[in-house]
This record gives C-alpha cells, structure tokens and sequence, in this order.
C-alpha cells in the first residue's frame, strides 16, 4: 500500500527516495532559536513542520533520534557579516540581568509555547554554551586542513581556500563572484582576508559578557560552529536530516556544510529540508523586523493586528493546512477558517468511535474501496514530502463518510468489521498521531486549573510581601512535588507550568 518515502533536498534541489543510512533507524538534528526574545508564529512553524515530520517517521515505524539545539550565545546581530554585538548579551546587558538568566527565562516560554502546540520534546536538546569544548576540538580539525587560520586572536574559516577544493555555496546556489559583489565596507572586517570568510572563535573583549579559555585565548564560538560540533556528537557522520528555516540557509547552513567537510571531508547530513516563512503583507515576520506576532498575543489577542485571541490548536492546524516548503501568509480571515475547519475534523472522532462492523464481509463494496483509497492516498500524501495539506483534504473525505455513517440507520454494519477498524486507525491516527491535533477542552478542567493556581499565586505573593517566606516557600515546594514549576518573573508576575 506504502509507496516509497519522498523528500524534497534542498541540496540537490529535487524529490529523493529516502534511504536512511542505518535501515528502521533514522537521525536528524533541526536548528532550534536564539533565545533572546519571545517565541513568534515564525518559531512555531518550524517546530511545527519538524514535529510533523518527527511524527510520521516514528508512525511508519522508523526508530529516531531527533537532535534540536538551544542558541544561547554567538549569535551576533549581523549574523551575515558576523559583526555586531551577541543578542543575548545585549539583551542582558539592557535589562541588567546575566546572560543566562535570559537565555533560560525565554528558553522555558518557547518550550511551554511548544508544549501548548502538541509539539513533541527532541530526542536531545543540546544548548551552545554547554558545548564549548567540542567546538574548540571541531575548530581546530579545520586549522589542522588549512581551512581556517588566526586574525588578532579570532579564527575565521578561509572561503576562498576551501573553494580551491570544494564548492562553496553549494547549498545556496551563491558563487563568491555573487558574496564580492553584494559586499560592502562595514566596521570590523578587517581582519579578514576576504569578506566572506565567517567567523569560527571571536575574540572578547574584556567586557564582554560571555567568553571561554581557548588556545587562541580568550573568546566565543562563532554562531555557525555551534551545530557543527553539536549535530556531530550526537548523530555521527554522516547523518540522515538536517532541517531548519528557510532563512538559515544562508549563511548558516551553508557555513555548516563548509566547517563539516573542511574538518573531516564529508557533508554532514544526506537530506537538507526547509520550512518556509510565516509572512505578514508579504515579508517575511521575525523578531528582527520588528513586524512579529508574538505566541502569547496569539492566544491572548492582544495585537493590533488580531481580531480574536486564537487557541494553539487552532494555530497548528492553520499552519498544517499549507505544505511547510510553502509561504504561510498572515491572516484573520484565515485562522477562523482552519479554526471552523479543525473542528468539523475532531467533532467526527465521538462518532468514529461508536461505528460497529458487521461479520467479515463489506455490504457495501463501493464505500469499502472509497474508504480503503482514502487511507492509502493519507501515506501516499505524507510519503510525498509530507504534505500535511492533502493529507486533510483526505481527512475530510473521510469525515463525511463517518458523519453518513454515524447519522444512517445501520449505523455503518453495512461494512466489515475489519473496514471499520481500518478506517478508526486512519482517521484517529493521522489526525492525533501525526498531524498532533490534540482535542481542546472547552473548558473546564483547565479554567478551574487556572483559578485554583491563580488563586495559590496570589496567597504566595501575598505571603512574600508579608515576609512570610516559610510559606511562600511551602507553597513552592508542594506546588513542585504535584509536577507543577513556578516561574517568578523580573516584572514582578508569576507564571506556572504543569510539567
């Protein structure tokens, strides 16, 4: 019934035959953000598109190890030209916390937004900083060939001496006639030899708010070595996925490329896949634009763009109804309509689960084979470079039919028992398992939850003020033996996670 897993490399530009490099097992490591502001729609659909994928993979059997990394330093605001100042010590640096603090407090509300979203948690989820020796080691396999070389106590990676053996730019398509031409004069590239060449180790000024003991002295890694050496130590090379957002392609995929083979001879990854952008009036929205729509609005609706607060649910199924290598434009009109849309889907699972067979033949040969094409072209949809949008046009169908069913006076025993199972296991599978759309509560349970904890909240904030710190902390450590994290905020505000 399967036909063959397709996925569209970006590498080489076209549909391959996925053949995974140790067969039922399957590695992918996928660029995860720099954590110095407030997860967006941009972030979530990333997430999103690799959960998907990281879902069906395990759904038709594939044992993973999926490897999502933490940015917590070198990511510089000009990550192009490698210049600038490192986002989270800036944003460290103006808010008059450590860096870390930072790093962790946005670390904790991407993964409670994920959580929100049904996004599965990584196999592994490796954070720079705790990697630095491993990216000295990886730096200095790259000395060692001749690929990179000493300026003023940073270490650049040297394009153009790669570029004498191997194809710089193969990735992007760009040529370094292209990266010369687009170049300009900027403030601190002088210590480069030529204006593409990136940084591997940066130098630290006294100042600076983070940096390690190297043999080149002290510094930090440079924003591209980071996945290098992480992706490397947990999945080996070479490895079978590599994924990430279609703006890493340049330059930071392409500089992971360069260090992988410019340190060991090989590409890291066999399959490059990219999810494209959540756009608004057509470009493209990230925090660095300054035209994002932060998670926390989306569910709360407090941006002027928003005409509704809008459940996660709701925003992982308008992201699903688009294929991932396609642009995702920003809409109203459009998540109340993937919101109407989701519904009619799960309001069909009460009734999927009271259909009975009847005996071991079909009285109805024309619905069995509608139903058995329709769960086949669900594989065959995903096995086309995961097209979640087909898939639900699929789902759909079959949504009809059970609604027929359930609504009939045979109450669907015109069908086999074995038909009816097969279409449970397709329609609660593909839509749970691997679209993840969970069932949204309307309420209750949750809203009492959130009363109860506000209400513990608020005793224990009053507690603190009353300098009644037995217990304030009481109330912590009880609240943390339930599974329940409290998180007190630098404004002043609690938050809480059920773990």
């Amino acid at each position: 019934m399967q036909h063959e897993l397709k996925i569209y490399n970006s590498l080489s530009r076209k549909k391959e035959v996925f053949k995974p490099i140790n067969p039922g097992k399957v590695g992918m490591y996928v660029c995860g953000p720099t954590v110095y502001g407030e997860p967006h729609l941009g972030h979530a659909r990333a997430a999103i598109a690799f959960d998907v994928i990281f879902r069906y993979l395990k759904f038709i059997g594939y044992k993973v190890r999926y490897v999502r990394n933490i940015t917590d330093v070198g990511h510089l605001e000009d990550d192009t030209n490698g210049l600038g100042e490192d986002k989270i010590s800036k944003k460290a640096r103006l808010d008059q916390v450590e860096p870390m603090e930072v790093a962790q407090y946005y670390t904790n509300l991407y993964r409670q937004a994920l959580a929100s979203l049904n996004v599965l948690p990584p196999s592994i989820e490796p954070v720079a900083s705790g990697h630095i020796p491993e990216q000295i080691e990886s730096i200095q396999k790259i000395i060692d060939q001749g690929y990179a070389y000493e300026s003023n106590g940073s270490i650049y990676f040297d394009v153009r001496k790669y570029n004498e053996n191997y194809k710089y730019g193969e990735l992007s398509g760009r040529t370094l006639e292209d990266m010369l031409e687009g170049s300009r004069e900027l403030e601190g590239q002088e210590e480069k030899k030529f204006s593409a060449d990136f940084a591997l180790w940066k130098k630290a000024e006294v100042e600076h708010l983070m940096q390690w003991s190297s043999p080149w002295g002290m510094g930090f890694p440079g924003w591209h070595q980071e996945c290098t050496a992480m992706s490397i130590k947990y999945l080996g090379l070479p490895f079978d996925i590599h994924g990430g957002g279609m703006d890493l392609k340049f330059p930071h995929h392409e500089a992971e490329i360069s260090q992988c083979v410019g340190a060991h001879g090989c590409h890291p990854a066999n399959y490059w896949i990219h999810n494209n952008m959540v756009t608004l009036d057509g470009q493209k929205m990230a925090k660095s634009k300054g035209n994002y729509i932060s998670f926390q609005q989306m569910i709360t609706g407090e941006h002027p763009l928003l005409e509704q607060a809008y459940t996660p649910m709701n925003i992982r199924f308008f992201m699903l109804q688009a294929h991932y290598g396609s642009t995702l434009d920003f809409s109203n009109t459009a998540l109340k309509s993937a919101d109407n849309a989701m519904k009619r889907l799960t309001n069909a699972l009460k009734p999927l689960s009271l259909l009975k067979g009847n005996g071991s033949e079909s009285q109805d040969k024309a619905l069995e084979e509608k139903i058995l094409y329709l769960r086949m072209q669900c594989y065959d949809k995903m096995n086309d470079d995961f097209n979640t949008a087909e898939v639900i046009a699929n789902l759909f169908e079959m949504s009809s039919i059970i609604n027929t069913l359930h609504n009939s006076a045979t109450k669907a025993s015109i069908l086999s028992e074995t038909t009816v199972q097969l279409l449970i296991e397709t329609y609660k599978g593909f839509i749970q398992d691997v679209l993840g759309i969970a069932a949204e509560n309307e309420g209750s349970t949750d809203d009492k939850l959130d009363d109860v904890m506000k209400l513990l909240l608020d005793l224990r904030n009053q507690a603190k003020k009353d300098k009644n710190y037995a217990l304030s902390d009481t109330i912590r450590k009880e609240l943390t033996a339930m599974g329940i994290s409290i998180m007190d905020n630098k404004d002043g505000t609690t938050e809480y996670q059920v773990n």
